[in-house]
């Protein structure tokens, strides 16, 4: 019998296929052997994880590569598994050891000070179901049949990344939020996916529908329903080739405006095999995995930088200074014992108080600004002299490199518009450009946490008063004839893009995946045609 359950958007799209059910290994108790197997049992499992991990790893790049990264890392250090090797040698079974010596360790995580091992809390807890699942032998999402519908309370990232996602399917989920980090993933390779479907997804077998567009998910759906998605699912897909087809033409809205798309990157294997003639430039450079690997590292952000500046091929390239902090923090660097870290010293708050770092920075991007057009954008910025404080820096920066005889240019000096204050009071603000943060500025604006699954219906970026701030700024660009942009998640999102060129943005900048479907839904948009007001 068909039923309708209701959840929220996270991906569009429409898929149908059979249900996989990926389930956490929750009480599952095995058979304790002797003390050899047991430890044999365990040393196994986790080298099968080692193994998995690291070829998933050598095969992503970017964000998704350091999500992965960080789990080999773990799984390759002895201490890991010293504890759990102790309690088999006390007479414990291998599962058992395993899930107390991890229980320990995400709580010493969990309870740290620092935020960057808070933060990394939920990859431990990833790394213990991994090895508990070869432990019992559960099959992973790797091994899903083609165009499955994967459905769980909650999805990895990991987990996410190990699907081949090529041949199709979908995702459902009970829990989980259209702004999390899984659901940024599943946009930018087309899954569709809802979320927040509660615990329903539980009893869920057989044929099941994703309706990413609508929000809803079909169980035991009839034949014309199947019929109906297979007819809805095609039309997707010859608008997908269609909008991919038309991917390097310019953006003109109907009435003839010409909207630029940028690329949000993180570094160049973001933009591998892509021409850059797709795209306008690059509108968000992500520094954080980057720097926190390179902090004095001058000459390694100069090559990283200018090999972006290269592949754009005098396009103009926007590198965002470190923004850690928040869900981003760096041992060492971000702040210990932050009650809110998203509300406590991030961006250019804490560049500015690492100046020795901060000028390192600096200094590699005016030395990269002589490879290209450059721009240097500074992050989570609510006050002018934060603005003034970086362009004190920068130019004692530039009388260094000539005093050097280093060769370097003047990069443009702008801002990321992504706390409310800011966006109010713009005007007092004298940036060479404005760059509109919408995923912080929702989540500000609105007080909804962009990983809540329960207040997630509220962080929408087309609720009246976030518009009215993006038009604010965008009037102030227009006024004084300074670029305003867009690059958060809401840029590439098709039902948000008419409202936020009725808003004013004429530059959005969007994940590589997305930037045929962002170029495809402004040429729907026909601005001549009196729409809804910001």
């Amino acid at each position: 019998m068909e039923r309708r359950l209701s959840g929220l958007a996270a991906s569009t799209g429409l898929a149908f296929g059979p249900a996989v059910t990926f389930r956490a290994v929750g009480e599952m108790r095995r058979e304790k052997g002797p003390v050899a197997s047991e430890r044999q049992a365990l040393a196994d499992a986790v080298s099968a994880s080692l193994e998995a991990v690291i070829a998933l790893a050598e095969s992503l790049n970017g964000d998704a590569a350091d999500i992965v990264g960080f789990q080999v890392a773990l799984l390759d250090d002895d201490a890991l598994t010293e504890a759990a090797y102790a309690a088999i040698e006390g007479g414990a079974a291998a599962d058992a050891a395993w899930r107390q010596a991890m229980a320990d360790e995400i709580a010493g995580y969990e309870a740290s000070d620092d935020p960057y091992f808070r933060a990394r809390a939920v990859d431990l807890a990833d790394i213990r179901d991994r090895v508990l699942r070869q432990l019992f032998d559960l099959p992973e999402l790797a091994g899903a049949p083609p165009g499955a519908i994967i459905l769980a309370q909650d999805l990895p990232p990991s987990a996410f990344l190990g699907i081949d996602w090529s041949r199709g399917g979908g995702i459902v989920l009970g829990a989980g939020s259209p702004t999390s980090h899984v659901a940024m993933l599943a946009r930018g390779r087309c899954v569709p996916m809802v979320v927040g479907i509660g615990s329903e997804w539980e009893a869920v077998s057989g044929t099941v529908v994703v309706d990413g567009v609508a929000g809803l998910v079909l169980t035991g759906p009839s034949q014309e329903s199947i019929a109906r998605a297979q007819r809805l699912a095609n039309e997707l897909d010859r608008l997908r080739d269609q909008a991919e087809a038309r991917k390097s033409q310019p953006a003109l809205t109907r009435d003839g405006t010409r909207i630029a798309v940028m690329l949000n990157v993180t570094d160049l294997g973001d933009v591998a095999g892509l021409s850059p003639e797709a795209c306008d430039g690059i509108g968000l450079t992500r520094t954080e995995f980057l720097v926190e690997r390179t902090l004095r590292d001058e000459t390694a952000q100069f090559e990283a930088y200018a090999g972006l500046l290269r592949w754009a091929a005098g396009r103009p390239v926007t590198i965002r200074t470190l923004d850690a902090g928040g869900d981003k923090p760096i041992a060492g660097y971000t702040l210990d014992g932050e009650t809110n870290p998203f509300l406590g010293l991030r961006g250019i708050r804490l560049s500015l108080r690492h100046p020795d770092i901060f000028r390192v920075q600096l200094r590699a991007l005016a030395r990269a600004a002589a490879v290209g057009t450059l721009k240097i954008m500074l992050p989570m910025v609510t006050t002018a002299q934060e603005l003034e404080q970086t362009r004190a820096l920068l130019d004692a920066v530039l009388v260094d490199l000539a005093a050097e005889d280093m060769p370097h240019a003047v990069p443009a000096l702008g801002i990321m518009v992504e706390v409310p204050a800011a966006a109010m009071a713009v005007a007092s603000f004298d940036a060479a450009f404005y760059s509109i943060g919408s995923n912080d500025l929702t989540q500000y604006a609105t007080a909804a946490a962009r990983d809540g699954s329960a207040v997630a219906a509220y962080g929408d970026v087309r609720h009246p008063g976030v518009l009215a701030m993006i038009s604010h700024v965008a009037r102030h660009g227009a006024e004084t004839g300074r670029e305003v942009s867009l690059c958060g998640d809401a840029g590439g999102d098709p039902h948000a893009i008419e409202a936020l060129l009725r808003a004013g943005i004429r530059v959005v900048s969007v994940s590589p995946g997305l930037l045929a479907i962002a170029k495809d839904a402004i040429r729907d948009v026909d601005l001549s045609v009196p729409g809804e007001a910001a």
